[in-house]
């Protein structure tokens, strides 16, 4: 077997790819039969025909349910900013909130609260595949 993530051959038993440490049934790059490069939206390898498996979810994910949850529950600070890689966009939720906030007397921590809510509710909804790439792929920071 062929590891998904990185092509390297490994054990049919292994639970972690030796060379990349990933879960070779969780990639999508390479075929679990031939070690061959494949589109990551391939369900069939070019080069030798084999269905390939879709064993586990990309990696890349992993953040998914994290920022999720935060955005729902602390989307007025912006920490489901800050879990995803945007740095920038998580200060503007923050200063809009706090500074923001306190000129406003609530109304603009309520406001960001209200962003990071429906923030949290579509990376949940999301795929995984939908998740990748939208927000680490393309880097999509709003909405």
């Amino acid at each position: 077997m062929f590891c998904r993530n990185c092509g390297n051959q490994v054990d049919d038993r292994a639970i972690a790819c030796p060379k990349c440490g990933v879960n070779p049934r969780a990639g999508f790059s390479f075929c679990q039969n031939c070690g061959k490069p494949t589109p990551g939206n391939a369900v069939i390898c070019t080069s030798c025909g084999v269905a390939l498996s879709r064993g586990g979810s990309d990696p890349r994910a992993s953040n998914k349910i994290v920022a999720g949850i935060c955005g729902i529950l602390l989307g007025s600070l912006g920490v489901h900013k800050f879990i995803l890689g945007y740095t920038i966009a998580g200060i503007i939720m923050l200063l809009v909130s706090l500074v923001g906030g306190f000129v406003t007397c609530g109304a603009g921590w309520g406001v960001m609260h209200i962003i990071g809510m429906i923030e949290g509710i579509i990376y949940l909804t999301k795929s995984d595949e939908e998740f990748v790439q939208t927000y680490v792929i393309n880097k999509r920071e709003w909405f």
